[in-house]
């Protein structure tokens, strides 16, 4: 799979903020921050409840993540690429997962724009907005409810 760009500004804050881990943070290295970080993204990775076993966590500290281990479904594979790149502070996924018994794809994916709903990127990529529920289950668990998206996230889009 090549890169997959994300919006950097945008997502969800998973890099733990407040006075105490700003302290910790001064006396660590860029690197041992950049691994810090790394960890954290993998335990938000695990905890999508996503079937991949060895998942492994790469960020080096400006927006790339290099995600690796082996995703029981085509689907799992998607879903920790965008997990890991609607993260504050990503911009690029390099998802290296391997999948169980068939070859990774690249995943079909939306970026939302200002003013965009499931109904109405169902109706743009299916030409049927009653489709929205296929979008809303194809990207849970990162969505909680349909009408929580915003400009910049980027959604799987499964095949109809």
């Amino acid at each position: 799979m090549g890169l997959l760009s994300f919006a950097k500004e945008l997502g969800k804050q998973v890099f733990q903020a407040g006075q105490q881990v700003q302290q910790k943070a001064q006396s660590m290295n860029p690197q041992q921050i950049a691994d810090e970080q790394a960890r954290m993204i993998e335990q938000y990775v695990r905890n999508m409840g996503l079937n991949i076993s060895n998942v492994g966590v790469q960020y080096d500290g400006s927006g790339t993540v290099i995600l690796t281990g082996q995703a029981a479904t085509q689907a799992d594979y998607e879903k920790a690429t965008l997990t890991a790149g609607n993260i504050t502070g990503v911009s690029h996924v390099d998802n290296r997962m391997t999948v169980a018994n068939a070859p990774a794809q690249d995943p079909k994916t939306y970026t939302v724009k200002p003013g965009d709903n499931l109904s109405k990127i169902a109706k743009e990529v299916y030409g049927d907005a009653n489709k929205y529920p296929v979008i809303f289950e194809a990207n849970k668990p990162m969505l909680k409810d349909p009408d929580e998206i915003y400009p910049g996230q980027v959604l799987r889009i499964p095949q109809p």
